[in-house]
């Protein structure tokens, strides 16, 4: 598994857990997918994640999009 798609597991079990939470707990738990989905919009346009970074620290592979900064300049 790539930085890449862990990304992608981790956004994608954020988000049901949430939904699982508002169903059972809280609407307030919706504030967490609201939270997961700005950080993916965001990082689409700026290349910065922080889930990323922390995947990049525990030593998986890189993929395309989210290079390292040295591959990057």
């Amino acid at each position: 598994m790539n930085i890449d798609s862990a990304v992608l597991v981790l956004a994608g079990l954020m988000t049901l857990i949430s939904a699982m939470l508002a169903w059972y707990v809280s609407p307030n738990w919706l504030l967490l997918t609201a939270f997961v989905g700005f950080n993916l919009l965001q990082s689409g346009f700026t290349g910065f994640c922080p889930a990323a970074i922390i995947f990049r620290r525990l030593g998986m592979r890189e993929g395309c999009a989210f290079p390292s900064k040295a591959r990057q300049e």
